[in-house]
């Protein structure tokens, strides 16, 4: 009876647990809060949020008027951050957000003023203590590398490589001392080790640094590689593969883009309009479209800024006791006399005044008080790295040449079919000048 007794008892204990094991265990589920979404550094589910960009004639107290802020208290926060930011020079076009309460009223509590897409000013006002600050996004560097073939011309080949005009002006910088742009040839090959600048990853904001570059012209390779001699004055400069600064003392051409030169220094030339008579020429003639850009080729002191004769608008500018430049035919003057102007300023703009057929700016060279064809002369160009430096130099190039020569140059360039697109589109009569 005890063993029956038993045996039932085991039985029911032996399918209470089997029955307990089948059970699933309860786990609580832990609902995951949504992570805020950040406005510079504002969380925006606590605001009504609004986008915008500032009209022409408005001011700041016509937008916060607008988002219910009462003058009394614009005219506080005007006072309170004039010295982090001037309210008076906001500009038309540039974008804005407003943050209001999310009540009825929607009175804004918060204007951030976006400078650019990396920069912006944030002034908060939504408690007594008004402050502003600058805020600026972080951005990611990334480097890039590339190679082209000339076909037509620089501006050209870089844009059939998808990259933009920065990044052009910025080779035509590198090499304005030792190229002529205007003469560059079929098949010349370029390469560039250069960064490029991103915020949120995606967003392209410019153009970082030119690390390294070669440009092989006529059969011959021009290094360039930034490298900053001067660890005190922190300035970068770009040198050959021998430690020779690429900058001269002049720009081989007074204009930066979009010029062909058509007419040469020549002291027997006849003219047609003076009745085929030799008349010389002691300048050289850069052609260019109307209001271009003039840029002094050197540093120096204007010595004259006047309109006269012949000459029509033009800027003389004296560098040393050696050289002195002139810039003839100015459509208007950008400097005085007395100014001091530095290597690639803004001195005027191409024109036709005084004796001209057509846009061009007419640039003309003194060497000790004598005109001469600066395209002949053997300019000084700008002093070596220092023998103590070079070591230095070499270690830091060293990386960057293998590099250059790991970057296989295209087997096709692309953009002479971009050329023909181009002027087949032009009216008849019209022609592309390929001149950089």
């Amino acid at each position: 009876m005890k063993r029956t007794i038993l045996l039932l008892v085991s039985m029911v204990v032996f399918f209470a647990c089997k029955e307990e094991a089948k059970k699933e265990p309860i786990v609580e589920k832990k609902i995951a809060k949504p992570k805020p979404v950040l406005l510079y550094g504002y969380d925006i589910a606590d605001y009504h949020v609004t986008h915008d960009t500032i009209k022409n004639g408005e001011s700041f107290g016509v937008i916060l008027d607008r988002h219910h802020v009462l003058y009394p208290k614009i005219n506080k926060i005007a006072a309170t951050i004039k010295d982090t930011f001037d309210v008076r020079r906001i500009g038309a076009g540039k974008p804005y957000v407003v943050l209001s309460s999310k009540d009825s009223l929607k009175q804004a509590k918060v204007f951030i003023y976006k400078h650019n897409k990396v920069a912006a000013t944030v002034i908060d006002f939504k408690d007594s203590t008004i402050t502003a600050y600058n805020h600026r996004k972080k951005i990611k560097v990334l480097e890039k590398t590339i190679a082209g073939e000339i076909k037509t011309n620089l501006s050209f080949t870089m844009d059939s490589l998808g990259l933009r005009p920065g990044l052009t002006n910025r080779v035509a910088d590198i090499y304005a001392w030792t190229l002529d742009f205007y003469r560059l040839q079929k098949g010349d090959k370029f390469k560039l080790i250069y960064e490029e600048k991103f915020i949120n990853d995606t967003v392209f904001v410019g153009y970082g640094e030119v690390k390294a570059a070669i440009f092989k012209h006529k059969g011959e390779d021009l290094y360039a590689y930034q490298f900053v001699a001067d660890t005190v004055k922190n300035v970068a400069e770009f040198y050959d593969e021998k430690g020779n600064m690429l900058r001269s003392t002049f720009l081989r051409s007074p204009i930066k883009f979009q010029y062909r030169i058509s007419s040469r220094y020549n002291l027997r030339r006849r003219i047609k309009l003076y009745g085929n008579r030799i008349r010389p020429h002691k300048g050289t003639d850069f052609a260019a479209p109307y209001g271009t850009p003039i840029m002094t080729t050197a540093s120096g002191t204007v010595v004259e800024s006047a309109r006269r004769g012949g000459n029509g608008n033009y800027v003389k500018v004296k560098h040393n006791s050696t050289y002195t430049t002139q810039y003839l035919h100015m459509k208007r003057r950008n400097v005085r006399v007395g100014d001091y102007v530095k290597q690639g300023a803004i001195i005027g703009w191409v024109g036709m005044t005084g004796n001209t057929s057509g846009p061009h700016v007419c640039y003309r060279f003194w060497k000790y008080g004598r005109q001469v064809d600066p395209f002949r002369e053997k300019l000084p160009s700008a002093k070596p790295l220092n023998d103590s430096i070079k070591p230095r130099y070499f270690k830091y190039i060293a990386p960057l040449k293998k590099q250059l020569e790991g970057i296989k140059y295209p087997e096709l360039a692309i953009d002479t079919l971009l050329l023909k697109k181009k002027t087949d589109s032009l009216p008849k009569g019209h022609e592309i000048i390929e001149n950089f």
